[in-house]
């Protein structure tokens, strides 16, 4: 099956969303948003690369949209919360939801003033369309422009998907171990390395570690703890890889 161009484009897309959602919780989420690691400068630059041709997004605007979130979760002011829109909403209308605080500086330097733009991001990292683009055209290199053609599109349909369903999912089904308005879902956080578990990372937002009760599978943290004992990076909370028991419903 895979000999089919269409096929292996589809794995290869899927496979690169993976990538992708892994880079997100990892750089993006837990160590530019939260600041729960330290990355060591080579592994930063990969994944600050990576993320520009993978997803095109802006660390700084990313950050500020989620640090948002947190600042204002389901009340009035919450960039994207299900509980005020509606889980259509947010579950297809997640980037315009996200383009509304992006694009707008003064949001971005209210919740992002740690990360200002550099050198790098006015040269390149700014530039979405040019990372997108040359991932695409190194996919057309190496597997032919029918399989790039395909892999982009599934890759950015699953990535957006997936990214919308943390935010809509995530507010609306699944557990609710300790008291706040967000949901566990085992199953999206296979999915979404670890993201599922969002009533968890409500309840320990600076914790680098989402998964909490016994039983729980954050694949997100079993990479930040590979790349901590080979020495990439520093767990900045090292006693959150303790099991912590959710209280009595």
């Amino acid at each position: 099956m895979l000999r089919s161009p269409i096929v292996f484009g589809v794995v290869v897309g899927f496979v690169l969303c993976q990538v992708a959602t892994l880079i997100t919780t990892v750089y993006l989420h837990r160590t530019l948003s939260h600041r729960a690691l330290t990355l060591s400068r080579p592994l930063e630059g990969v994944l600050r690369a990576l993320t520009w041709i993978l997803t095109g997004i802006r660390p700084r605007q990313w950050v500020a949209v989620h640090r948002k979130h947190h600042a204002h979760t389901d009340v009035d002011g919450d960039p994207h919360s299900p509980l005020l829109l509606g889980f259509a909403a947010v579950q297809l209308g997640n980037v315009g939801l996200y383009r509304k605080v992006a694009k707008d500086g003064a949001q971005v330097a209210r919740y992002a003033r740690d990360l200002p733009a550099d050198r790098w991001d006015r040269l390149l990292f700014d530039r979405a369309f040019l990372g997108l683009g040359l991932g695409i055209a190194l996919m057309a290199v190496l597997w032919g422009p029918v399989v790039a053609a395909v892999a982009a599109v599934t890759h950015t349909v699953t990535y957006l998907l997936l990214n919308a369903a943390v935010n809509a999912v995530g507010h609306v089904w699944g557990s609710q171990p300790f008291p706040n308005t967000a949901h566990n879902s085992q199953v999206l956080a296979l999915l979404t390395s670890g993201e599922g578990l969002h009533n968890n990372h409500h309840h320990r937002p600076t914790s680098p570690r989402l998964s909490i009760g016994r039983g729980e599978l954050d694949p997100g943290w079993w990479c930040i703890r590979a790349g901590a004992r080979l020495g990439w990076l520093t767990v900045r909370l090292p006693r959150s890889d303790r099991v912590e028991e959710p209280a009595a419903a």
